[in-house]
């Protein structure tokens, strides 16, 4: 369904086939990766099978009700002098249902040059912002990998010089961001998608010099009594594109994925209280067809030594509102209500449980996640989730997850 036409003579480096450089990076960095003993540098990194099984048909016929897949994580990290580190961390998925979701990906490679008060990293790298358990309102630096988990917790590595300045009342950091990385979806066969394919061959942006405009981002942090706070101001590429309807060559709809310019200005903070741990984030963002405003707090409240056992006991409560324009920015939190119970055995195998509920306040709409792990022996852990999403209408903008429940199981081997 997919418009085949090459990249724009702008980007040389895409008119190259995307699976073909992919392999091509992740070779060059495996062969050299077991040389990182005989260099001094430490050497980590893991493989993980997976399997998901949905317990539905999907929306659209190609779709498939089960998956596998294989892979893995390789890190190197390397001090070259006391002053400067190298850091290198590529990762690569095989699965055997959906072609996008098998990808490869930099997730960093970047030189950090270390100084009595400030740092100076170069290259890509991962930032991750944010406080709350449910949604991450404030997390803007680097893309997600939609491919790798629905959560929008897996991130693309993004290309950076990032600088932090650190004194007693607090911490200064900026960001520029050369070089922009779009959004991974789903292809025609994978699940979590739109019922209309993703043109990801073809995206579109407001800036003239697409991929390649300069982002910037300055933040600020500091510790205040028990609690910390960090204010961010980014200008640049969203990284959340809109969807417009398209059509390819051959008349078929599609969706083609638009990047806008924004300013957005963040906040978030945690503040500690005994047992108590109160958290928020909040933001405020210009350039997307109407600017709007959004901000998710709550609380978490541990028992520790739960029944005179060792195990703890974590309860959760946010609540997360979003303004948007809905016809032209839809998202699926926008008045929701979120509770969860954390559960740490605090045993040998460092069991844990995540159970989380999310109620839509303005329909009956329900999303029910379950999280478990466990470590067999010293370098085998179990995971298994599961999510389930209950009385979605048509008019909601999660309806097109409404037949993907799912049961997720991975065992993830450490060497």
């Amino acid at each position: 369904m997919h418009d085949k036409r090459p990249k724009k003579a702008n980007s040389p480096f895409f008119s190259l086939p995307r699976k073909f450089l992919q392999a091509n990076l992740f070779c060059t960095l495996l062969t050299f990766f077991p040389a990182g003993n005989a260099l001094g540098a430490e050497v980590d990194g893991d493989l993980s099978l997976q399997g998901r099984l949905f317990l539905h048909d999907g929306a659209s016929s190609s779709q498939q009700d089960a998956s596998a897949s294989v892979a893995t994580n390789l890190e190197l990290y390397h001090e070259v002098t006391t002053d400067f580190s190298l850091t290198l961390a590529a990762f690569y998925r095989l699965d055997s249902s959906d072609n996008d979701r098998t990808h490869a990906d930099l997730r960093e490679a970047n030189l950090l040059y270390l100084a009595d008060n400030w740092q100076l990293r170069v290259g890509f790298g991962r930032v991750f912002w944010g406080a709350t358990e449910f949604v991450h309102l404030v997390d803007i630096i680097n893309q997600t990998d939609l491919v790798e988990a629905l959560d929008g917790e897996e991130k693309l590595g993004q290309p950076m010089a990032h600088l932090v300045i650190a004194e007693d009342w607090g911490s200064v950091e900026g960001f520029v961001m050369p070089w922009f990385r779009e959004r991974t979806f789903p292809g025609d066969k994978g699940r979590f998608r739109s019922p209309l394919a993703v043109d990801t061959d073809h995206p579109l942006y407001e800036s003239s010099s697409e991929e390649q405009h300069l982002d910037l981002a300055l933040r600020y942090n500091t510790s205040l009594a028990n609690g910390d706070i960090g204010l961010y101001y980014f200008n640049g590429t969203a990284r959340d594109p809109v969807l417009l309807f398209s059509f390819d060559p051959a008349g078929a709809p599609l969706l083609s994925p638009y990047y806008e310019q924004i300013g957005q200005s963040g906040l978030d903070l945690q503040l500690v209280a005994g047992e108590w741990l109160f958290k928020g984030e909040a933001l405020y963002r210009i350039g997307q067809s109407h600017s709007f405003a959004a901000t998710t707090f709550g609380f978490e409240y541990t028992f520790p030594g739960l029944g005179d056992s060792l195990m703890d006991l974590g309860l959760i409560g946010e609540y997360v509102y979003d303004d948007r324009d809905q016809e032209w920015l839809p998202t699926i939190y926008d008045n929701d209500l979120m509770a969860g119970l954390r559960l740490s055995l605090n045993d040998i195998a460092d069991s844990t449980i995540l159970l989380g509920v999310i109620q839509d306040l303005d329909t009956s709409a329900i999303i029910i996640g379950l999280e478990a792990s466990r470590r067999l022996g010293d370098n085998i852990r179990l995971n298994l989730d599961a999510s389930f999403f209950l009385n979605i209408s048509s008019q909601d903008p999660a309806y097109s997850l409404a037949a993907d429940d799912f049961l997720l199981l991975e065992m993830i081997w450490y060497f």
